[in-house]
């Protein structure tokens, strides 16, 4: 196995195939020599990937990413990005060449990245393809806030279900934005659609690339966590609503600040989505009921 392995990496370093493994943190823990070279990374760099986009968004080169916000972007990209376990799709680089990527993550969180140059396929065929890809985001991905909308969190729901069915743990988190409709009807919708934003992009902030939060509908989101112990979900789901507490998300009225309730459930065996959900909901009732601003588990 030793000698297999030693040929293996001797393969991969010698390839023009872009070849990367991540971590379940999404740090860079191997690159090929062709890896490096398309993003601009040093022998003995294992930057994170966002930091590594960042940095070469910021510096025009790597990735072209069709975006004017890069935070916008990113959050978007991450809300899809390690939730399942082998995606394709294409891209493009700031040097004119266009890649096939794929990408493999194992049950323990660990990525592969794969990559092709395609670059010599012809034109027009490239860009219907793009445009293919542009429209399955969309289709996956709320308008307002950039995370993944109530089609995709849903299907990774069923994915973690299928975990339970063999004995893994995960949990389910439903969230709700406290008084919602009192911002709304005092502050204006506009500055329910900036708080819902701000809800958004706080909570990404501090999720797991094995987890899925997305918005499901009004002020209400939801969290898949795979390989999550009920009491380790609530414990990251306090950490999120005491950030919220200190969020302070409108100019115009720099006083403002709002709160959040959740609901947390672990996942059975016997579970449908539907059954999960409902304890979740129950939870959240409860968080209600016990006065906001505040996690309860079923």
């Amino acid at each position: 196995m030793d000698e297999i392995a030693e040929q293996l990496l001797q393969l991969s370093a010698n390839t023009s195939t872009l070849m990367a493994v991540y971590d379940d943190n999404d740090r860079l823990r191997y690159a090929n020599l062709a890896f490096r070279s398309a993003y601009f990374i040093e022998r003995d760099e294992t930057p994170l990937w966002p930091d590594l986009m960042r940095r070469n968004f910021e510096r025009g080169q790597g990735t072209v990413i069709h975006a004017k916000n890069f935070d916008e972007w990113l959050r978007s990209t991450q809300s899809r990005r390690g939730k399942i376990g082998y995606r394709a799709f294409e891209t493009d680089l700031m040097d004119g060449r266009w890649l096939w990527m794929t990408e493999a993550v194992q049950k323990n969180g660990w990525m592969l990245c794969v990559a092709s140059d395609i670059t010599t396929l012809r034109a027009e065929e490239r860009s219907v393809r793009q445009d293919r890809d542009f429209a399955v985001k969309a289709s996956q991905t709320d308008e307002l806030t950039g995370v993944a909308n109530r089609r995709f969190v849903m299907a990774r729901i069923e994915d973690m279900l299928v975990a339970a069915k063999d004995g893994g743990e995960g949990c389910l988190a439903v969230l709700d934005i406290d008084n919602f409709k009192h911002i709304n009807d005092r502050l204006g919708h506009h500055a329910g659609d900036l708080v819902l934003k701000d809800f958004a992009q706080r909570i990404h902030q501090h999720v797991r690339r094995s987890d899925c939060f997305g918005r499901v509908g009004g002020e209400e989101f939801v969290l898949a966590m795979p390989g999550t112990a009920l009491e380790d979900a609530v414990e990251i789901i306090e950490t999120m609503l005491t950030m919220i507490r200190f969020s302070r998300p409108l100019t115009e009225s720099p006083d403002f600040a709002y709160t959040c309730s959740a609901g947390v459930a672990a996942s059975l065996r016997e579970d449908t989505a539907a059954e999960l959900y409902r304890r979740a909901d129950q939870a959240l009732y409860a968080a209600k009921l016990g006065g906001r601003d505040r996690v309860r588990a079923a």
